[in-house]
């Protein structure tokens, strides 16, 4: 079951607690129907980053038909994060499938796309050009014959830490954490991530799927986890789940000899029914 091509909606908030709609920011082709946004088709995954030399707000997203067997990603272009946004095209990128995608801008102002490929067998990863608006002929393979997907990168004191999803279409499956001392590998496995609930629940990562991981400014080592909670029945009715995320503990030993890596500080993700952001960051009360 698909949900036609809406658009790309777009909220803004100064405190992650209100939220206002700021419309569609991309929309849906109404009438050609050669047109990669044209409402039978897909549209996955929007990401939108800022380029400091460009001006540019760029939006990374995954573009594919009802069969996904266009496997494609799309990319528009806007001067304000509200839009609107101007659509420019679809490829395949390396000339490699792309499904479940994201981008990941570093401290550099270096930006990389990871998308799943091989028929969600392995992840792809490579830098953005400097205009953010194509690949470069830089890719790496990762996770080979892991059939990972739903990338979600982040960083912490220098080291990459990456959440990702096992192939089970709409179904919630287990998460695993990975972590890497450079972006472009190599990625260490380092197990599933969440912590609370009941065993059902944490085996399928809260009945939802990975997205994004937000940092939060101000509190280091603190991000919130963003994740679908897909509804096969009614996609259109799918509901977002976000959580605290914590980066911390530290590895006992400095090298891991078995495998040459560094044991990587523990990624936990906390179920909680409600919770709310510390005071000092948020300003609630």
């Amino acid at each position: 079951m698909m949900v036609d091509v809406i658009g790309v909606g777009c909220y803004s908030s100064k405190d992650l607690w209100t939220w206002k709609n700021e419309g569609i920011v991309l929309a849906a082709e109404e009438n050609n129907e050669m047109h990669d946004l044209h409402k039978s088709n897909v549209l996955e995954r929007p990401k939108v980053i800022y380029n400091e030399r460009t001006g540019k707000y760029v939006m990374w997203m995954h573009i594919d038909n009802v069969n996904y067997t266009k496997a494609s990603v799309g990319v528009a272009m806007s001067d304000y994060p509200t839009g609107p946004f101007d659509y420019l095209y679809s490829k395949q990128p390396h000339g490699f499938d792309s499904r479940d995608m994201t981008v990941f801008k570093d401290n550099d102002g270096v930006a990389y796309l990871i998308y799943s490929s091989e028929d969600n067998s392995e992840l792809h990863i490579g830098p953005l050009s400097q205009d953010y608006l194509d690949v470069t002929n830089v890719m790496r393979r990762i996770l080979v014959g892991q059939h990972r997907e739903a990338p979600a990168l982040f960083k912490y004191e220098g080291t990459y830490y990456m959440i990702t999803s096992g192939c089970t279409g709409w179904a919630p499956n287990e998460a695993l954490a990975h972590a890497a001392e450079t972006i472009m590998g190599p990625w260490e496995t380092m197990g599933n991530p969440c912590i609370g609930g009941n065993k059902v629940f944490r085996q399928t990562t809260f009945f939802a799927q990975s997205t994004f991981v937000l940092p939060l400014p101000g509190l280091p080592g603190s991000f919130i986890f963003m994740a679908d909670r897909w509804n096969p029945a009614d996609l259109r009715d799918s509901r977002y789940v976000w959580l605290p995320l914590t980066v911390g503990g530290a590895a006992d030993r400095p090298l891991d000899y078995n495998f040459g890596f560094p044991l990587w500080s523990r990624v936990s993700i906390y179920w909680h029914r409600r919770w709310r952001l510390p005071y000092r960051w948020s300003g609630k009360k």
